[in-house]
């Protein structure tokens, strides 16, 4: 695909993020019902609609490439996948379940195992963020198109970063005091890929957790406004490996910090 052809694709799929957004809202206004997945982790209805919605129309704009959804069993047993869509329906599941606001809606466009694309909307926030190559980040709220770039001057003493959790792990400790992290906030949903993205916040540091639908759209928007995502060795962030397991991450909203 040509970057004109991704542009078109994901200013598509714009509006029906935004859709989807509103039925995830109604559902949890109706009241949500809820099941315990096999790994114990709880999945609802509204999970399962989002889910539809936004894999009915990338079909519809891409029915060649496969979508691999955290909520489906399809394609997840395809062989040495390049290119494919990671789709996330609700990341955040506790926050969407109890009333809270940081939860997203994800979807990231993955060619040659690297993240080309991808799309997060935080509908109890209304914020919503796109990229489809590198330069073209973008937020959308208000009725407005703001250009995101993470990458630019920072003050080494007031260097804050997102967290998994308020506790600290050591392994996590070592990489805040080499790069002089002075403040951490915790954040569970793939809204921390965007906030280091706009240079609210300077980066994020993770042990081996999550799946790759977890972070794909996080990547791709967060590369294409600047930042950089490698383990902790350095290495470079491929998609398509075996169970869609995550890597260590250490994610920076510039690459020079």
């Amino acid at each position: 695909m040509t970057e004109i052809e991704i542009e078109k694709v994901v200013r598509d799929l714009i509006n029906t993020f935004l859709d989807a957004g509103k039925i995830s809202i109604d559902l949890r206004n109706e009241g949500l019902r809820k099941k315990i997945k096999s790994d114990n982790t709880p999945v609802t209805n509204g999970d399962l609609e989002v889910n539809k919605i936004i894999s009915t129309k990338i079909k519809e704009l891409t029915p060649s490439i496969p979508i691999i959804s955290e909520e489906t069993s399809d394609n997840k047993f395809i062989k040495d996948l390049k290119n494919f869509w990671l789709v996330d329906p609700i990341d955040g599941t506790y926050d969407y379940i109890n009333n809270l606001d940081e939860f997203t809606i994800n979807a990231g466009l993955i060619l040659d195992k690297k993240p080309a694309a991808g799309l997060i909307y935080a509908p109890a926030k209304k914020r919503m963020f796109y990229s489809y190559g590198e330069d073209n980040a973008y937020e959308f709220t208000d009725g407005r198109e703001i250009k995101i770039n993470g990458s630019r001057d920072f003050n080494k003493d007031k260097i804050k970063f997102v967290s998994y959790s308020n506790k600290i792990k050591p392994e996590i400790q070592k990489f805040f005091d080499k790069l002089n992290v002075k403040e951490n906030t915790r954040m569970k949903s793939s809204l921390k890929f965007c906030v280091i993205a706009t240079g609210e916040y300077d980066g994020y540091v993770a042990e081996p957790r999550a799946c790759e639908w977890d972070i794909a759209a996080g990547h791709a928007i967060l590369e294409n406004a600047g930042g950089s995502i490698t383990d902790f060795d350095g290495n470079e962030v491929l998609y398509g490996k075996e169970n869609f397991r995550n890597p260590s991450l250490v994610i920076k909203r510039e690459k020079n910090l």
